[in-house]
């Protein structure tokens, strides 16, 4: 097997002269944290919240907990958001940046690869760490479905459908689950419904001991029926959740369908945040460090099958690193739908409720705030390595609306191959 890039390369950070092959910096992601999750509309948590102001709560809590970091060290604040505009526009990674008090020589931007927001803010930063254009920055995103439903202001070219580029199911993505469905009928309502009942059951079991308040950033609420609330825990989840409970829910993108609410995440309001930095400087500054970039993809798919998007990304980027699907034993898959998972572990011959895929439970549970999940995925990931030194390597992977997939090899440093079972 190859060895993958982060192991191979020359960490030197000093100054290239004009036309020499520059040094390719380890990129590391030291730490990440989010605000709980809430459910999308005027009963949610966040109804009366802001989305910039989830995004300064995110900041200012990485901030708080690396109290070695200099503020005006950080170089660069990248923030996703799907839909630019209100509350989550005006280029929020850099007016965000401002609210949360960081100096006002620390730049930032906004980015959007829907679903994928956050974990591009995360690729496009490693990319600008590994040229030697930043040492150290915040990555993350915010999605407030509430204040802005899923393609609000959009208007998409009629001829994506009147010259037949695309199917006009590919603009529904729960109508790209139910083609998901179509397409792999050995994905079943029966394995789906199995699936998300799995990871409530996750979540619930992982949220007890502890697991999932340790990345959480308690948030104040406000509501003008009922005051001032302080927000703590994820909205959405759904204790107790059994197969059965599942079986008999409404399927509304499809008459007698199989895609349900019970087996896709939710309408969620919520931001997350990471710091990422090159290697050399965590270790100069005495920042901890979660995990070691690898290597990431991004590939695209038929747009009405958009589920199946994470198995290109994932075969590209393990192709591109010199590993092979064998070598992973952590995956942390975003479930938008449980189809979409199962696509993907049908795919690459991992059972449905194999340990290592999503061990605190997923999006179904917790739920699925559009462009802020990235990095969701990468701070659990990020501490399952610590629990598990007998892993190297992990991948956060998920699928994109309109086709498109997106997946990031991690390399654990903690890793021990004395510890058994290593990957």
């Amino acid at each position: 097997m190859a060895a993958p890039a982060s192991a191979t390369a020359d960490t030197s950070s000093g100054p290239a002269s004009a036309g020499a092959p520059r040094a390719l910096r380890n990129v590391v992601f030291v730490d990440g944290v989010r605000t709980p999750f809430g459910k999308a509309g005027t009963k949610g948590m966040y109804a009366e919240n802001r989305a910039d102001d989830l995004v300064v709560k995110v900041i200012r809590e990485l901030l708080r907990r690396q109290p070695e970091l200099p503020p005006e060290r950080i170089d660069e604040v990248a923030i996703a958001a799907t839909t630019q505009i209100g509350d989550q526009g005006l280029t929020i990674g850099r007016n965000a940046a401002l609210l949360a008090g960081l100096p006002k020589s620390v730049p930032g931007f906004a980015i959007d690869r829907m679903c994928a927001g956050a974990m591009t803010a995360v690729t496009n930063i490693a990319g600008g760490i590994g040229f030697g254009g930043y040492d150290i920055a915040i990555a993350g995103g915010v999605e407030h479905m509430g204040n802005h439903p899923m393609g609000e202001g959009v208007d998409p070219n009629p001829r994506f459908v009147s010259d037949n580029l695309v199917d006009s199911s590919a603009l529904v993505m729960g109508s790209t689950a139910e083609n998901l469905h179509d397409r792999y009928p050995n994905l079943t309502k029966q394995r789906t419904d199995a699936y998300a009942a799995l990871s409530q059951q996750r979540y619930e079991a992982a949220a007890a001991a502890g697991k999932i308040a340790a990345d959480l950033v308690p948030v104040a609420t406000r509501s003008s029926e009922s005051g001032w609330g302080l927000a703590t825990a994820d909205e959405p989840p759904r204790p107790g959740t059994t197969v059965e409970s599942l079986q008999g829910l409404k399927t509304p993108f499809r008459p007698h369908g199989r895609v349900t609410p019970g087996n896709s995440a939710g309408l969620n309001d919520g931001a997350t945040g990471c710091v990422v930095a090159d290697e050399e400087t965590a270790r100069e500054l005495g920042l901890s460090v979660g995990m070691r970039m690898v290597g990431y993809s991004f590939a695209g798919v038929e747009p009405e099958v958009m589920g199946v998007g994470p198995v290109p990304a994932t075969e590209k980027a393990l192709k591109r690193a010199g590993l092979t699907i064998d070598d992973i034993g952590l995956f942390e898959i975003n479930e938008a739908f449980a189809v979409q998972v199962l696509a993907f572990l049908e795919h690459f011959g991992i059972a449905d409720d194999d340990p290592r895929v999503n061990q605190w439970g997923g999006a179904i549970a917790c739920g699925h705030p559009l462009a802020s999940s990235g990095v969701r995925l990468m701070t659990q990931l990020s501490r399952q390595f610590a629990e598990h030194p007998e892993v190297r390597y992990g991948i956060t992977t998920m699928c994109v609306g309109f086709g498109m997939g997106g997946t990031v090899i991690w390399e654990n440093p903690n890793h021990d191959e004395t510890a058994g079972g290593a990957k």
